[in-house]
């Protein structure tokens, strides 16, 4: 088990989201949306900040590159599996950030965030990896 926070990073070829959760289940302690060329920059300061214990990859999109791109940052990379993170993520923002006006009154299954997602997914790629106990 990883002492410390990890660093849940959702990996795209043009962006990735990232989240340092402590805790499957709490809020995360910083979650944002980052370029792919910008990460490792970011990857660093979050490192500065939070010191977490390791790096919860997803398996998917571009997952080598980031990987290879998060290899000089002296944390243990553990590949995630991160199926349904998608539909998983965009009921965690809407839970997060509930609809107003009139589109509360349409399912949520049918509405669509109205930003990027992939820092919720990387909130919970990190959730999965803290509950596998690895």
């Amino acid at each position: 088990m990883a002492a410390g926070p990890v660093l849940g990073i959702d990996p795209g070829t043009r962006k990735c989201g990232y989240a340092i959760v402590a805790q499957a289940g709490a809020p995360p302690l910083a979650m944002g949306i980052e370029l792919t060329e910008d990460l490792a920059e970011r990857v660093g300061l979050l490192l500065r900040t939070y010191a977490p214990g390791a790096i919860a990859l997803g398996a998917g999109t571009n997952g080598k590159n980031v990987a290879a791109l998060l290899a000089g940052s002296g944390l243990p990379i553990h590949i995630t599996d991160e199926v349904a993170t998608t539909l998983r993520a965009r009921v965690r923002y809407f839970a997060d950030n509930p609809p107003r006006g009139w589109r509360k009154f349409v399912p949520r299954g049918m509405l669509l965030p109205p930003r990027p997602i992939d820092d919720y997914a990387a909130v919970l790629i990190a959730e999965t990896f803290l509950l596998s106990g690895i």
